[in-house]
C-alpha cells in the first residue's frame, strides 16, 4: 500500500502563493487517483481537489477553483497543489490522499498523509 508524506506548508501573507507536495512510496502510485483535502480548526475535513491516474482529469472545490492547481508527476511519485491568491480562509491542515477510484468515495480512499499546516495571515 502506498504511503504519503506532505511537505511545503508554512506561513504566507494574504495574496501569496505556496506549493504543496505529496511524495508517495511504493511502485503503485500511478494506479491511484490522488486528492487534496483540508481541515481548518474546529471544522470538518473538506475536499479541495482531485486528479486521475494519468493527470488528464482534475476537479476542484468551488472555493479554490481558479486559484489552486493540482498536478502529478508519476515518474517522481509526487502530487502537487499549487495555491495562488491565498486568503486567511485557506488556513488549514492540508492532507493528500490516495484513492482507488477517481470519485474518492469514502470507501475507496486507500491512505492519507499526515498533513501539513498552511497559515495565511491578513
Amino acid at each position: 500500500q502506498v504511503q504519503l508524506v506532505e511537505s511545503g506548508g508554512g506561513l504566507v501573507q494574504a495574496g501569496g502563493s505556496l506549493r504543496l507536495s505529496c511524495a508517495a512510496s511504493g511502485r503503485t502510485f500511478s494506479s491511484y487517483a490522488m486528492g487534496w483535502f483540508r481541515q481548518a480548526l474546529g471544522k470538518e475535513r473538506e475536499f479541495v481537489a482531485r486528479i486521475n491516474y494519468t493527470g488528464a482529469r482534475t476537479y476542484y472545490a468551488d472555493s479554490v477553483k481558479g486559484r489552486f492547481t493540482i498536478s502529478r508527476d508519476n515518474a517522481k511519485n509526487t502530487v502537487y497543489l499549487q495555491m495562488n491568491s491565498l486568503t486567511p480562509e485557506d488556513t488549514a491542515v492540508y492532507y493528500c490522499a490516495a484513492s482507488r477510484s477517481y470519485s474518492f468515495s469514502p470507501g475507496e480512499i486507500a491512505t492519507w498523509g499526515q498533513g501539513t499546516q498552511v497559515t495565511v495571515s491578513s
